[in-house]
């Protein structure tokens, strides 16, 4: 009898975990790096994955405010478009000699602005949030191009640098940075009331209300943290690259939903983890990295990563259907 309710303990427990998309996913990123390392000697090594690494921080932080905005019942395609504003504003100032860190604490400061008024156009004046944000994403891309003139900003002083290049442990500081905004970001939305309330408010708007749950708050609070992370990864790209780029982060809003939407995330609101947009943002950067070995042209790379996208959503939408 004890061993029949231990058994019927683990299938339970096996069927809950297979149900969440994280643990398909973890499982699909090994499977796939093992098969990768048998074909490509130079898949699994260090220099590689490090490369890897540093090259999906700033996706990955940008996603940590998108999962929970999701998780709210919006969204923001304007979050490419502020880290190539946030980058190139940083780089301006500096080079006009602000002190870096108050450069640097300005330009968050923006990022959070824009966000709220992301929110405000969302919750007060009721406009589509893909009509919003579409819209803040023309003018942060213009005002970026308009302040370079299109032309990337160089020249900045090395120090400007240390962040994206210095090193703990012979780890990237910015993919420790990186990792710690993901741990931080997934236990906060798990167990924090304030971010508790994203799911209720992305579950049941009318509900949320009537249990006295701010829902406009909720949503702007969403929307400034997104895109303070939008900024925040901005910099840091900035200081990687030792210049502030206007065109950088082209269509990263696209591999930012379909990382969250992979991860779990529903884009009806009410789903999601900051694990599983993580897990989501490692696969894609993956497979990336594997047609870049095998030589696959850059635009394919862009098809395919649509591609993802629209299977992913499919998949949510069928997922919702089967459980309405």
């Amino acid at each position: 009898m004890a061993e029949t309710t231990a058994s019927t303990r683990l299938w339970n427990l096996a069927r809950g975990m297979l149900r969440t998309r994280e643990l398909p996913l973890l499982l699909i990123i090994v499977v796939t790096i093992v098969i990768m390392a048998n074909r490509n000697e130079y898949f699994l090594t260090t220099a590689n994955f490090r490369a890897m690494f540093v090259g999906l921080t700033p996706t990955a932080i940008i996603a940590v405010g998108m999962v929970i905005l999701l998780v709210s019942g919006g969204f923001d395609l304007s979050v490419g478009a502020v880290l190539a504003l946030s980058g190139t504003i940083c780089a301006r100032l500096v080079l006009d000699g602000m002190e870096q860190p108050v450069a640097v604490f300005g330009v968050l400061l923006m990022g959070a602005g824009i966000g709220f008024i992301n929110g405000l156009l969302v919750t007060k004046l009721k406009i589509n949030p893909l009509v919003a944000t579409l819209g803040t994403l023309s003018i942060a891309r213009g005002i970026a191009q308009v302040l370079t003139e299109g032309v990337s900003i160089s020249g900045l002083p090395a120090t400007f640098g240390t962040t994206g290049s210095a090193q703990i442990a012979n780890i990237p500081y910015m993919v420790l940075m990186m990792l710690v905004i993901v741990i931080i970001g997934d236990l906060a939305l798990r167990h924090t009331r304030a971010l508790r309330q994203a799911y209720y408010v992305g579950s049941n708007e009318n509900s949320a209300r009537l249990s006295g749950i701010p829902v406009d708050r909720v949503r702007i609070f969403t929307y400034m943290l997104t895109a303070f992370l939008a900024a925040f990864a901005g910099v840091l790209l900035a200081s990687r690259l030792m210049a502030g780029t206007p065109t950088a982060a082209q269509g990263l809003e696209l591999q930012v939903l379909a990382a969250c939407v992979i991860g779990g995330a529903s884009l009806t609101g009410g789903e999601g983890t900051v694990l599983g947009a993580f897990l989501g943002v490692v696969f894609i950067s993956i497979v990336s990295n594997i047609m870049t070995m095998e030589a696959v042209s850059i635009f394919w790379q862009q098809a395919v990563t649509g591609f993802i996208l629209i299977t992913a959503v499919a998949f949510d939408m069928l997922v919702s259907r089967r459980n309405a």
